[in-house]
C-alpha cells in the first residue's frame, strides 16, 4: 500500500488514471459442512503455493469450532509432507523466497505473534535440510487474537494464521476484519449460506468449494488496501478506454431565437 501511495501522489499534477493490482490478507472460510478432503488441500494450495508469493494467498484460514482440530490436524500432515527444494528440481513442490530481506520480515512477524500469544502448529523455522538458499518451512500459527501481527500482516509467504468462529455471522465478520479485500474462499455444501458468504464478504474475487481459479474473461482485482480498477473481462476494457459523448442535430429546420415566445 506505500508504494501505492506513492504512484497516486505522484499522478496529482496530470490526474493520472490508475490501476492497482496490490496484495491482500485473504480469508478462507471452513465450515462444518464442507467437505474437509477438498477444503484441506484448497488451503494448502492457497497458501503454500509460490511459497506464498502470491496476491491471492489465502494467509487467513477461519474455521468453525466444531472441526477445528479435526481440519488442523489434517493441515499439519500436509503441510509436513510438502517437499522444499530446488525450484529446478522437478520433485520440488516449494521453493524458497525471493530475496533475504523478505525471509528476515516473515521471520520478525512470526516471532512477534508467538511472542504474543500465537501457538505454533508447524513450521516457523529454516528447513534444517537447507541451510543455504531463502527458504522458509511451511508454517501454520493457531492466533485466536485478531490483532496478532501474522493476523494483520501481508507477509507474501507461507505462512497461515488459523482463527475460529461458531457462526456465520461471526465468520463473516472475521473475514471482513482487514484493509484488505482482494481475494476470499468459502468452503460449505450449503448453497444458501455460501451465496450469502459470497455477497457479504468485502472482496474483489470469492472462491466458493475451490481457490485460486482464474480466467482472462473474469475481472480480478481489489477493495480497499488491495487495489484500484480490474485486470480481466470488460471490466479491464472500462479501465483503459474513456468515454465520449458526441451529439448531432439532424433536423433541417434553423435552432430557434431562444428569446422569441413562441
Amino acid at each position: 500500500p506505500s508504494t501505492a501511495r506513492a504512484v497516486v501522489r505522484n499522478t496529482a499534477e496530470n490526474l493520472a488514471y490508475t490501476t492497482l493490482e496490490l496484495g491482500g490478507k485473504s480469508p478462507v472460510v471452513v465450515f462444518a459442512d464442507a467437505d474437509l478432503d477438498s477444503a484441506a488441500n484448497a488451503v494448502v494450495a492457497g497458501i503454500f503455493a509460490a511459497s506464498g508469493q502470491s496476491c491471492v494467498a489465502g494467509s487467513r484460514l477461519l474455521v468453525e469450532r466444531s472441526i477445528k482440530g479435526e481440519f488442523l490436524d489434517r493441515l499439519k500432515h500436509k503441510a509436513e509432507a510438502i517437499k522444499i527444494g530446488d525450484p529446478q528440481d522437478p520433485a520440488t513442490e516449494m521453493g524458497p523466497l525471493a530475496t533475504p530481506r523478505q525471509r528476515e520480515w516473515i521471520e520478525k512477524i512470526v516471532a512477534e505473534s508467538l511472542a504474543k500469544g500465537g501457538t505454533l502448529v508447524t513450521g516457523g523455522k529454516r528447513p534444517d535440510e537447507h541451510p543455504r538458499g531463502f527458504y522458509y518451512a511451511p508454517t501454520i500459527i493457531n492466533a485466536e487474537d485478531t490483532g496478532l501481527p501474522c493476523v494483520r500482516e501481508e507477509l507474501f509467504g507461507p505462512v497461515l494464521s488459523v482463527l475460529t468462529f461458531d457462526t456465520e455471522a461471526e465468520a463473516l465478520a472475521l473475514a471482513n476484519d482487514t484493509p484488505f479485500g482482494l481475494a476470499s474462499g468459502v468452503f460449505t455444501t450449503n448453497l444458501a449460506k455460501a451465496h450469502r458468504m459470497a455477497r457479504d464478504i468485502h472482496a474483489g474475487v470469492v472462491w466458493v468449494n475451490t481457490y485460486r481459479a482464474v480466467s482472462p474473461l473474469v475481472p480480478f482485482g481489489g477493495y480497499g488496501q488491495s487495489g484500484l480498477g480490474r485486470e480481466g473481462g470488460l471490466d479491464a476494457i472500462r479501465d483503459y478506454t474513456r468515454s465520449k459523448s458526441v451529439w448531432i442535430r439532424i433536423s433541417d429546420e434553423p435552432i430557434p431565437d431562444p428569446f422569441v415566445m413562441r
